[in-house]
C-alpha cells in the first residue's frame, strides 16, 4: 500500500470497464466504537477509521439519474453505523467481517475491500487494523432479488 493510494490485490476486480465493474467507496470513515480485547477497551469507546472499495456490477445498473439506481455510499455508511451501534467486538477483524457480510447483501456488489484501523492504540503507529477482501460466490447472486440497504 502506498501513502494514500488504493492499490488493489492482484486479481482483485475494482473499477474494470471491460468488465463492466463500477467503484464505489468510502474513504477515512472515522467513528467511534467499543472494540478490542482489554479491560479498558470494553467500557470506553475509542476512534476507529473504515475504509470500504466495493466492485460492482455496472450491468445492473439502469441509465437514469435516480439515486435508487446505484449502490449509494450514504447507505454503507449508515450500515457501518447500525453495525458499530450494535455493541462492543472483540477484534478489529470481526468488524470488518460484518461490513463485508452487510455489503454483499446487496446482489450488485460483486466483491468488496473492508480496512478497519483502530487509532492512537499503539503510541508508535498512527493506526493498527487489518483489511480483508471478500467476493461474492456467482451461485449466489444468480436469482436473488435486488435489496435495498
Amino acid at each position: 500500500m502506498t501513502e494514500g493510494i488504493v492499490v488493489p490485490a492482484p486479481g482483485a476486480v475494482i473499477a474494470d470497464a471491460a468488465r463492466r465493474i463500477r467503484h464505489v467507496f468510502v474513504r477515512d470513515l472515522e467513528l467511534g466504537a467499543k472494540i478490542g480485547v482489554h479491560t479498558f477497551e470494553k467500557t470506553t469507546t475509542q476512534p476507529v477509521r473504515i475504509n470500504v472499495d466495493l466492485a460492482v456490477d455496472e450491468a445492473a445498473y439502469r441509465p437514469t439519474d435516480e439515486l435508487a439506481d446505484v449502490v449509494c455510499y450514504e447507505d454503507i455508511v449508515n450500515a457501518i453505523k447500525a453495525i458499530i451501534a450494535q455493541g462492543h467486538v472483540n477484534l478489529v477483524e470481526t468488524l470488518a467481517e460484518r461490513v463485508a457480510d452487510r455489503c454483499l447483501i446487496d446482489p450488485r456488489i460483486e466483491a468488496v475491500r473492508v480496512r478497519v484501523e483502530k487509532l492512537h492504540v499503539i503510541a508508535e503507529a498512527s493506526s493498527v487494523g487489518v483489511e480483508i477482501e471478500r467476493v461474492r460466490a456467482r451461485s449466489a447472486a444468480v436469482g436473488t432479488p435486488q435489496r435495498r440497504w
